[in-house]
């Protein structure tokens, strides 16, 4: 409901009523500029994108205090939430008043400390946040659409694969208990909380599977967490007779501990911390001399064999647990035979065929 009227001191009063009965009403010096004004609020309203001029007087902040306590998030990705908020310069300014050029000096202030990855992760939470208040109808548009973030390294220069002989060495070099730690993350992709989370009833040898079903997971100054994989990624690992060896030899000579059968022990019958499977691992590396070696690079390794044995995008996504075969592509794509090699492995078959000799022969003249 809408009218325009002239007022005593010459002015026009234009008002409205939005869907909730508030009234809202401003005065023109002429008629047919609060008609106007009148006409764009409507045509809000009929699209959709009507949004209270009032609502945007609450700060960033003070927005997110209240959306953050209905969301359902994991402890990690709370903490990740909030630390984004701390860092965000125009936390305390009105989401009303907050434009594009704020959003870009704040980019700009965290790139000259941070990577750019960090960068982009701190800036998708915040703009989570913006979205939820553009769905909310507080804010009429997200003020960081379009903004320009740092440029990240491509995938196949920052992504280290060891080498099969490494793998071999460290696995090799290292005290029993471990070698099945560094066997669950290269022969079965396990993430580092995923592997000192594994317990004896995990493991099915009749079936040669290896069910993932929790992480183990603990920030500074926190309390040990035991809970769902990343991104909700339970799943069931087919294992190679290989890696049930180990296992089982683990389980025989090795031991498991506690009333949940932990692979790994930690303190009070609860399982090792990540970061002394981590702490091991440098040590290992140091004394065989292995540098810029990560545990999670033995994950990039496992991916590496199955997309090398042929594996397609759904089965290693599977294997992985990754959120969806995007993720998998986004991360793995170029490790995936092209239409290159495709085309030149065509045209090698029909070589072997016409002239019954490999391609070596034409390069070399033997």
């Amino acid at each position: 409901m809408s009218s325009i009227q002239k007022r005593e001191n010459g002015k026009w009063r234009a008002r409205y009523r939005d869907a909730a009965g508030k009234e809202h009403a401003r005065h023109f010096d002429r008629k047919v500029d609060g008609q106007r004004w009148l006409d764009t609020v409507t045509a809000a309203v009929v699209t959709g994108a009507y949004v209270d001029p009032n609502a945007g007087r609450l700060t960033l902040r003070s927005y997110f205090e209240e959306w953050s306590a209905r969301q359902l998030w994991e402890s990690g990705t709370r903490r990740a939430m909030e630390l984004s908020m701390r860092s965000c310069s125009f936390a305390d300014i009105e989401l009303k008043r907050i434009r594009r050029s704020d959003v870009e000096t704040w980019v700009k202030l965290l790139a000259t400390t941070l990577a750019a990855n960090t960068v982009h992760a701190r800036v998708q939470n915040v703009r989570s946040v913006l979205r939820a208040a553009v769905r909310d109808k507080v804010i009429a548009s997200d003020p960081s659409a379009g903004v320009v973030l740092p440029r990240r390294r491509r995938v196949e220069h920052a992504m280290r694969i060891p080498a099969p002989d490494t793998v071999g060495a460290l696995y090799e070099a290292s005290d029993e208990w471990f070698k099945t730690f560094i066997a669950l993350c290269a022969f079965a992709g396990l993430r580092l909380g995923e592997a000192a989370g594994v317990r004896r009833s995990d493991i099915d040898f009749l079936r040669r599977a290896l069910k993932v079903e929790r992480q183990v997971h603990r920030q500074p100054g926190h309390e040990l967490e035991i809970r769902p994989p990343k991104y909700g990624s339970e799943r069931t690992v087919h294992l190679p007779d290989g890696l049930l060896n180990v296992l089982s030899d683990h389980i025989r000579e090795v031991g498991v501990y506690g009333l949940e059968e932990w692979l790994f022990p930690g303190m009070d019958g609860a399982p090792m911390l990540p970061r002394k499977h981590a702490y091991t691992w440098d040590r290992l590396c140091m004394k065989i001399g292995v540098e810029g070696v990560t545990i999670h690079d033995l994950r990039h390794y496992y991916a590496s064999g199955l997309i090398a044995s042929g594996c397609d995008v759904v089965t290693v996504q599977r294997a992985l647990g990754h959120k969806t075969a995007t993720v998998t592509l986004n991360t793995y794509s170029h490790l995936w035979p092209s239409a290159d090699d495709r085309t030149r492995a065509g045209a090698q078959f029909l070589m072997d065929q016409s002239f019954g000799f490999p391609a070596d022969r034409v390069r070399t003249g033997e």
